[in-house]
Formats: C-alpha cells, structure tokens, sequence
C-alpha cells in the first residue's frame, strides 16, 4: 500500500434526511439520531444534503439549529445549500444564529446555479423577479460579504427605542471561515480558492475535455489542485472528499448483498460523462474497511486531502446507517489513520 502524503486528519458523514410523507417527523428524528451516534462514534463532522420540493431535508439550516441542540462538540454542515433558492441577506442571518446556539460549529457548504426544474418552480419562487435574478458566483460573492460583517445597509444607530446595525447580526466571527463551495468544475475550484473559500469536492466532477478516457480521479485531483493554487493558503487551504463508501465488517449477510446490488446498479453511470452537462460519476466503493482503505490510498485526489465527508447511500434504513457509521468509526477511519475525537 502506497504511503499517504495527507494522513486523514477529519472523518466525517453526509446524509440526505429521507422521510415518509405520511410521517415527516419519523425521518427527520431519524437523522437528528444519525447525528449523535456520529459525535458518540467521534466523528468529525455530519453534513446535510438540501432537497427542495421532495421527501428529504429542505431545511438543513433548522435541522442543524435542532442537532446543536442534542450535540456537544461535531461539527455541523450542509453540502449544500443551492443558492438559487435563498436570499444571501436572510440566509447569513439564519446561518450565524445557529453557529451562535451551536458555539461555533457550522459549516455552510453552498453552490450556484439555476434552483433545478427552474421553468416549474420560478412563478412560486419569484414570481415578479425571476427573469432578473443572478444565478451567477455574485450570489456567493453577496453571502460571503454579508457573513463577514462587510455592510448590509447604510444606516445605522438609533431611532426612537430601537438600535439598528448596517451589518448582519447577530455576527460570528469565525463563520466566515467555514464557508465552503460545492464545485464539481475547474471553474468553481478556481473561484472558491480566489475568494477564500474552502472547497467541497464529491462522487461527481464535469468532465470538461473532450476526448476521453475519462478518470474521475484524476479530473477530481486537478480540481483540487486548482483550488489551492489560487487560495491564499495554498497547499494548506481545506479541501473535503465525498465519496458513497460503504464498509460492510459488521454487515449482515442481507446487508451485503443488498449494498453490493445498489452500488451495481449505479455503476452504469460511471463508465462514461453524462448528459449535456457531461457529470462523470464516482463508483460507490463497498467492501470490508480494509479493501476500502487500499481503494482509496490507491486514489489521486484522496491522497491529496485529509478531510472526508462519505456519502451515506440515500434510500437506505436506520438500522444499515448504525452499522455503516459504526464500522466507518471504529475500523475504516483507523485503517486510514485517524483517530476519533473526545
């Protein structure tokens, strides 16, 4: 086995917080559950997928309000948030209160881009303004700025018995540091790191050239290394992998084969970039922690980062995300060379 330039430093998990229609509150208790057996087992971080208009978490910043609440010390974030759906000025609001409740624990994974299904949704979303709003990086550009205490209006003291402030408040300090970009592209890589950002990379990259072969790997270790070119820390600027990894050590004999069947079934879409935005995806990798470890130190981009933030599979149970984060804890990350947290 290689060695590791970047021994992995942070372990951490993403869910998507799947629900019954019929029972919202089973799901989302599920996941607030998903979260404390995380900072139980040490984890790092747990991360929050963002789905609008279907049975996952549409509010990832309430449910990080209510985990900050059940936890102590794991850090909390959303990978993440589309930007096209929020208002930057509210959203730095709500974001610095729960890193606020949270002491200091929030970590906002955000994207840009068109909110998708545009056409179907614009007349409810902005139904005066959909024609002129900007979709473009200045979304993210307008957060960071607000997150950072820059001016959000040119008035401020007092007027009668009220005391008005021109910036974002309450205002956390540090949480402008933990602005992350979710980027799949040598262009958001590049403008994550020139703004200071931290960068999200996960199972799916664009795959820009256009003749092949085509090896995620490697288009994903150039986007890394693009980002931290143009970051002012450079080599030092964090990076977080997402890969769908799913250690089966502990696993059941109906788990395994049920695993094995859902990561076959998505193979299809990782032989070649697809659709007309050419998204090149990531085999989920299954196996025992030790085959896990040797994949993934045998990695380009893996062994550039040493944080990660694996992907959970979306449609799975309760009981199988217990036996995944268990052995990701206690076999997988050591095989890695991590250590849980206290």
């Amino acid at each position: 086995m290689p060695p590791i330039p970047r021994p992995l430093r942070k372990l951490g998990f993403l869910t998507i917080g799947l629900f019954d229609e019929d029972d919202p509150r089973r799901g989302h208790e599920s996941t607030l559950e998903i979260i404390e057996l995380g900072e139980r087992l040490g984890f790092d971080s747990a991360w929050l997928r963002h789905r609008h208009l279907q049975y996952g978490i549409s509010s990832p910043v309430a449910v990080m309000a209510a985990a900050s609440q059940r936890t102590r010390r794991i850090e909390l974030g959303t990978a993440v948030i589309p930007l096209g759906w929020e208002n930057p000025l509210r959203l730095a609001e709500d974001l610095a209160t729960v890193d606020i409740l949270s002491g200091g624990r929030v970590n906002p994974g955000v994207s840009v881009g068109p909110p998708m299904h545009f056409d179907q949704v614009k007349e409810a979303l902005y139904p005066d303004t959909a024609d002129v709003e900007d979709f473009s990086y200045e979304r993210v550009r307008r957060l960071l700025d607000l997150v950072r205490g820059k001016s959000a209006s040119d008035f401020s003291g007092v007027r009668g018995f009220e005391v008005f402030s021109d910036r974002v408040q309450p205002h956390s300090p540090g949480l402008g540091k933990r602005l992350w970009y979710g980027g799949g592209s040598l262009s958001s890589a590049r403008w994550a790191g020139e703004h200071g950002m931290n960068f999200l990379t996960s199972s799916v990259v664009k795959a820009e050239a256009a003749d092949g072969p085509f090896d995620f790997a490697e288009i994903q270790l150039s986007h890394i290394r693009a980002f931290r070119a143009h970051h002012p820390d450079g080599e030092h600027a964090r990076v977080s992998q997402g890969l769908v990894v799913i250690p089966t050590d502990s696993a059941s004999p109906e788990q395994r084969a049920r695993y094995e069947e859902y990561a076959a079934g998505r193979t299809p879409r990782t032989t070649s970039p697809q659709g007309p935005a050419r998204l090149l995806f990531a085999p989920d990798i299954v196996g025992t922690s030790q085959e896990i470890a040797e994949r993934l130190h045998a990695h380009a981009a893996f062994r550039e980062v040493d944080e990660v933030a694996f992907a959970l599979p979306f449609t799975f149970a309760h009981e199988d995300y217990v036996q995944i984060l268990t052995d990701m804890a206690t076999r997988l990350g050591p095989a890695l060379g991590w250590r849980p947290s206290g």
